[in-house]
């Protein structure tokens, strides 16, 4: 464990410990809580694991400790002992690191980085929330689920949670980053007859194969008077991108391509249409900013979550399930033909994918873990000043 030279800062502001690591999933609304929790006042500290060294933002400002984690889904008898090993001597580790710096709450956002922290924060008593991203509880979070006081969720359907602990379940939604949350009030960019129509393809991180697959194949079998109006922003992988870019030149479609975008959320605002992937971190940013998408679940996610993530969109009116297996090029051409045709009816997606969003989920979360320090977090009459109740927020 580095950096265990634990120095308080001076004065009473309660010490918030957070537990976070891994993919952005689990790491941006750390980052978002983190961000929110300092504005008023608080002190934090960030414990993770060996892949603590990649994080940025205002978690890579953060005083940070690294113990060690070790997942156990999907592995051999052999490599889940080794990692049972790993967990025991991380769970010490966070259980003296919770003894020396006293945090008043701490928080973990699933993933099997969290769990140490989690465990140890439960063996010293200490007051403790888990926030889950998906609309199915994580493994590591179904772990944690009645060791805490608080489970935080982002959809208000969430499978998998124990009936032991229903009732200290709470939506919160899913925080986005500050600059999401920036945006999230620009409209919907106007559609007319005759307007460019901006589409934005997003495969996760590492881009999808599928969607540099279908896509030019379905722009070839839309009409040539919208094929003429549009342009594709996408993500692809390394390996695909000049073969897409090739197949976009001979249909004389407008294209850019990359494998990462650092402005995908200004892209997300300026699109009038999304097909991507149903990750929890993708469905905040678009319900937040509100554009309409069609979902196509990774079919391979953990206990299927992404198809449970874009269940809640669908049903909501912001967008549109479509299985892997239903995403052809004859399917998808056939849908951007009728969507397009009516654009009030992108429109009326992208409100009801505005009013499925929480843009105020940092704040709600950070309500939350006031909510678990002594007499509302007012050990000296000062900590609980920078909560508002709904009825405070919705006022203002």
């Amino acid at each position: 464990m580095e950096a265990l030279v634990v120095s308080r800062p001076p004065g009473n502001s309660p010490l918030i410990m957070l537990a976070a690591g891994g993919t952005g999933g689990h790491v941006f609304p750390a980052e978002a809580l983190a961000a929110q929790l300092a504005q008023r006042g608080c002190r934090l500290v960030l414990v993770t694991d060996r892949r603590g060294d990649e994080l940025s933002g205002r978690l890579g400002e953060l005083e940070t400790f690294k113990v060690r984690a070790g997942g156990i889904a999907g592995k051999g008898f052999a490599a889940r002992i080794f990692s049972v090993i790993e967990i025991l001597l991380g769970t010490w580790q966070a259980w003296w690191l919770i003894n020396r710096m006293k945090p008043t709450v701490v928080v973990g956002f699933g993933g099997y980085a969290s769990v140490p922290t989690m465990l140890a924060a439960s063996y010293a008593k200490t007051k403790a929330a888990i926030h889950e991203q998906n609309a199915v509880l994580g493994r590591a979070n179904c772990l944690l689920a009645g060791r805490v006081q608080k489970i935080a969720t982002s959809f208000a359907k969430v499978a998998a949670i124990p009936e032991s602990a229903a009732k200290n379940v709470i939506q919160t939604g899913m925080p986005v980053r500050p600059a999401v949350a920036a945006i999230g009030g620009q409209a919907y960019p106007a559609l007319t007859a005759d307007s460019e129509i901006q589409i934005l393809v997003l495969g996760g991180s590492q881009g999808a194969s599928v969607f540099s697959r279908v896509m030019s194949e379905a722009l070839a079998l839309v009409s040539e008077s919208l094929k003429k109006r549009i342009k594709i922003t996408q993500q692809c992988r390394l390996e695909d991108e000049e073969g897409v870019r090739q197949a976009y030149r001979q249909l004389g479609v407008k294209a850019e391509l990359s494998h990462f975008f650092k402005d995908v959320h200004e892209r997300i605002a300026g699109a009038h249409l999304l097909i991507c992937r149903s990750g929890a971190s993708t469905i905040a940013e678009i319900t937040t900013i509100g554009r309409p998408a069609i979902l196509v679940p990774y079919p391979h996610a953990v206990d299927d979550h992404q198809t449970n993530n874009a269940h809640s969109v669908d049903e909501a009116g912001g967008g549109w399930l479509l299985s892997e297996t239903a995403f052809t090029p004859e399917s998808l051409a056939q849908r951007l033909n009728d969507l397009f045709a009516i654009p009030r009816t992108l429109e009326n997606a992208a409100a009801a994918a505005k009013r499925a969003g929480n843009p105020d989920a940092a704040e709600r979360l950070a309500d939350m873990g006031f909510s678990l320090m002594p007499s509302n977090g007012d050990t000296d009459g000062n900590f609980g000043a920078g909560s508002k109740s709904d009825d405070q927020r919705e006022a203002a």
